[in-house]
């Protein structure tokens, strides 16, 4: 519950990625997959439900890919986090944390109240702002370079 899961990460690195490749073109998934290191294969069901929350807008086609769905000052990364949540099912989690009397009354609550306030300050991260730390950190550059991540199994 308390952290970001792989998964997670990946699609928010994805979602980042699109935005900075954002040009009329939509951006194909295998190009997202190579420049940022995640396989191919979680890639495309992450995006697809991606599609289905309104976060990106799938093309289809031989130039087909993804583009945002909205303006990225519009997409709040606790949107992408809670999205990827609920798929990992990390609600799952903090049934099986709080098992005993003690689990209940205590370290689910605390565990509770500090997701909470992650999550309220991921409500104020948008991927406008994400996208402006890249393009500060010239991390955007290189994505647009098309330099390649380091492969990661999940």
């Amino acid at each position: 519950m308390l952290r970001l899961s792989k998964k997670t990460l990946y699609v928010l690195e994805a979602v980042l990625d699109i935005a900075c490749n954002a040009r009329p073109d939509p951006v194909q998934s295998k190009d997202i997959a190579q420049r940022q290191g995640i396989p191919q294969r979680y890639l495309e069901g992450a995006m697809q439900h991606l599609v289905r929350a309104g976060i990106l807008r799938g093309v289809r086609g031989p130039r087909g890919g993804y583009r945002l769905a909205r303006e990225r000052r519009r997409i709040a990364v606790a949107e992408i986090v809670r999205l990827m949540e609920a798929l990992d099912g990390h609600d799952e989690d903090m049934a099986a944390l709080a098992g005993s009397p003690l689990g209940r009354a205590v370290v689910q609550p605390l565990w509770q109240e500090l997701h909470d306030d992650m999550m309220r300050r991921l409500e104020a991260v948008s991927v406008e702002d994400l996208f402006r730390q890249a393009r500060q950190s010239g991390a955007a550059a290189a994505v647009l370079a098309g330099e390649q991540g380091a492969n990661f199994d999940i």
